[in-house]
């Protein structure tokens, strides 16, 4: 069991090994959905909550698959949660908000292959995180998916507003973006210590 204290599991998720900036997890959804602050802060709160439930059973049926000596199922086990978590979601926000749900387009489905949400999985059992430590692990892991989601799409926002060149608009743009705020992430590595 890993003793390490929780604001430092929740620090570590969220700033310095952030799953979009530091290990350029979940990029489809960063990129696609981070036009809108409103769409950016709803989808990180979605990918938030399929995070908790998929941390939650992935401690479970990783302690489960240990007692039956089956460590080799969690991989597809841990598939079969993560997109059950996104059915539920994906008909919640259906059945709530059907604004929200055209706005978030085929990116809900994609959560599912979502490989942040995977990643969160396998590296919690890997550092053989307690429940506690993987709830909040899965917290942090939401907030800095949902941090990378907001800045991103307030810069986008911004830069909509300014005179950009043709040659740099859209993806091209984009995707300096995302390197840049990367590199600014890169920073805060020496909070880990």
């Amino acid at each position: 069991m890993n003793d390490e204290a929780l604001w430092t599991i929740f620090v570590n998720a969220t700033l310095i090994n952030n799953f979009v900036l530091a290990y350029f997890l979940g990029i489809c959804p960063f990129l696609g959905v981070s036009g809108k602050i409103a769409t950016g802060v709803r989808m990180g709160g979605a990918v938030t909550f399929v995070m908790l439930i998929s941390s939650l059973c992935a401690y479970g049926i990783h302690k489960l698959l240990i007692a039956l000596g089956a460590p080799y199922l969690e991989l597809i086990s841990f598939i079969v949660v993560i997109a059950s978590a996104v059915q539920l979601v994906e008909m919640f926000i259906k059945k709530v908000s059907p604004a929200l749900f055209r706005a978030l387009g085929i990116f809900l489905p994609l959560i599912t292959t979502n490989c942040a949400i995977l990643a969160l999985a396998l590296f919690q059992t890997n550092k053989g995180y307690g429940l506690a430590q993987c709830l909040v692990y899965a917290l942090g892991g939401g907030a800095g998916f949902t941090l990378a989601l907001v800045l991103m799409a307030g810069l986008r926002e911004k830069l909509e507003l300014a005179s950009v060149p043709d040659v740099a608009r859209g993806t091209a743009l984009a995707l300096v973006i995302a390197g840049l705020l990367s590199m600014a992430f890169m920073g805060f590595a020496g909070l880990g210590g």
